[in-house]
């Protein structure tokens, strides 16, 4: 597992070292999947709330017929690995319960559940 986190965030920061422009594109995001592919994605910040880099990256993961099982969020500027956000961790948490997530410290790995203990569960209050 050390390996795919290290090429993980090694992959996420190319890309936003090549991407990123201070402005709308801050935040690179790199997703491992099932099959051991490798998707990413950029974020796309506007006064709206753009979408955040790991909805990106998912969006392509979902595009690809693929599913993710590790994420990590690297920002410009040297930033290096950062944490979801509460609005990507419900949504990691509604869409893939199972997802785990590298830290900012680089060598923990956390599950998503324990990121967004005690959640609104909202998969429970859709209508099938």
């Amino acid at each position: 597992m050390n390996k795919q986190i290290s090429q993980l965030i090694n992959t996420a920061s190319e890309l936003v070292s090549k991407l990123a422009d201070g402005n709308k594109h801050t935040v690179a995001a790199a997703v491992l999947t099932e099959s051991g592919r490798t998707i990413c994605s950029m974020n796309l910040s506007h006064f709206t709330g753009g979408p955040c880099a790991e909805i990106a990256a998912l969006a392509r993961v979902v595009s690809e017929d693929e599913i993710p099982t590790l994420i990590v969020a690297v920002g410009d500027n040297e930033r290096g690995v950062l944490s979801p956000c509460g609005k990507c961790r419900q949504i990691i948490f509604d869409y893939y319960p199972a997802m785990q997530v590298i830290m900012p410290d680089e060598k923990s790995v956390k599950s998503i559940s324990k990121l967004l203990p005690d959640t609104y569960r909202w998969n429970n209050h859709q209508i099938t």
